[in-house]
């Protein structure tokens, strides 16, 4: 058996190469992830509870992680709740309107 050493690169900062503060934050992507699959499997065995709470905090894991989009998210939500109130009132006036219709139709036809 031959054990090699691999030569590890450090740069001015005294970290590898493409390796950065970010590092730590790819591990806790990794272990969301994992938590998720592992919750994913929990749930497909049969353990509803177990994995429930298991995909519950690799949820929170992931969300933790991506702070930013979260946030930019969070402030952009109450721009599409709106949006979707329009469009329900539009939807109450079209249906008020066929309802309107519906009666006209109705006194019509029923002479």
């Amino acid at each position: 058996m031959v054990a090699a050493s691999v030569p590890i690169d450090v740069n001015e900062t005294g970290t590898r190469p493409g390796v950065d503060c970010a590092g730590s934050r790819n591990a806790v992507g990794y272990i969301a992830a994992g938590a998720l699959v592992a919750g994913g499997l929990l749930l497909l065995s049969g353990r509803n509870r177990a994995g429930v709470v298991v995909a519950t905090a690799g949820s929170a894991l992931a969300l933790l992680n991506h702070q930013e989009a979260v946030r930019s998210w969070w402030l952009a939500l109450p721009v599409y709740i709106n949006e979707v109130q329009r469009t329900i009132n539009q939807v109450q006036d079209a249906v008020g309107q066929l309802a309107v219709k519906r009666e006209q139709l109705h006194r019509v036809l029923g002479r």
